[in-house]
């Protein structure tokens, strides 16, 4: 049974799991995307999230509530300058994950976790989908042509 298990171990102490989270959510935050396994994907995304919505709102409280649990300075000032600034009107849900397969030494679930706002590929055809709607009706068309004169009318 797995009553009150509410976060996955991932076969480490608890020093040593948080250090393995902070180091991956600064190189999530400087390089966008990386890959790992699986479930340090889904650790990862619940450990990251609540930090980029602490982004949101730039105060020293927030700042130092990051810093304690990310503990690199440049990748707490690249999520409040460049990061906040890109994902300030999403309500959630900044990080995707891709599964990619299986690694091949030891055939582990592989994965790719990224930052959404920062994939090119898929939000291009949300870009370019955003158009007025238009009526299916003829509609009026108010632009009526003066008839020409012609030499014979004269």
């Amino acid at each position: 049974m797995r009553h009150g298990k509410k976060i996955n171990h991932l076969g480490r102490k608890t020093a040593h799991r948080k250090s393995m989270l902070a180091n991956m959510a600064c190189s999530l935050i400087e390089h966008k995307r990386i890959n790992t396994t699986v479930a340090k994907a889904k650790a990862l995304q619940g450990f990251i999230e609540p930090m980029i919505t602490k982004s949101k709102d730039d105060t020293t409280h927030n700042r130092r509530i990051v810093f304690s649990k990310l503990r690199q300075k440049e990748a707490v000032t690249e999520l409040f300058r460049d990061v906040a600034a890109k994902i300030g009107d999403r309500p959630g849900g900044y990080t995707r994950i891709i599964k990619l397969g299986n690694r091949l030494g030891d055939n582990a679930d592989m994965a790719m976790i990224e930052l959404v706002d920062y994939n090119e590929i898929y939000n291009a055809d949300k870009k370019a989908k955003k158009s007025t709607r238009r009526s299916r009706r003829g509609g009026s068309n108010k632009t009526v042509t003066p008839p020409v004169a012609t030499n014979e009318e004269e």
